[in-house]
């Protein structure tokens, strides 16, 4: 979530919005738009993060995470033991 909070900062800052014009403009606090920035809000809602991207023109998606360690049926379909 930390590099999300910055891309929206950085979009905002590239329009010149502050985060109290942002927060006007999706009916959220000026501290939400700050926490959502600066990653400290302890539960974000997805809509609300999601309506802030859509607003700047991205789609939030959701990629699965690569696993740092191999699976016994990864190990398996390469033959590691041969």
């Amino acid at each position: 979530m930390e590099n999300l909070g910055e891309l929206i900062r950085s979009l905002r800052k590239e329009r010149k919005l502050t985060q109290q014009a942002l927060a006007i403009q999706y009916g959220m606090s000026r501290a939400t738009i700050s926490g959502i920035e600066n990653n400290s809000l302890s539960e974000i809602g997805i809509r609300k993060v999601e309506a802030i991207l859509n607003g700047f023109g991205y789609e939030l998606t959701a990629v699965p995470r690569q696993s740092r360690r191999a699976t016994l049926d990864s190990l398996k379909k390469v033959n590691f033991h041969e």
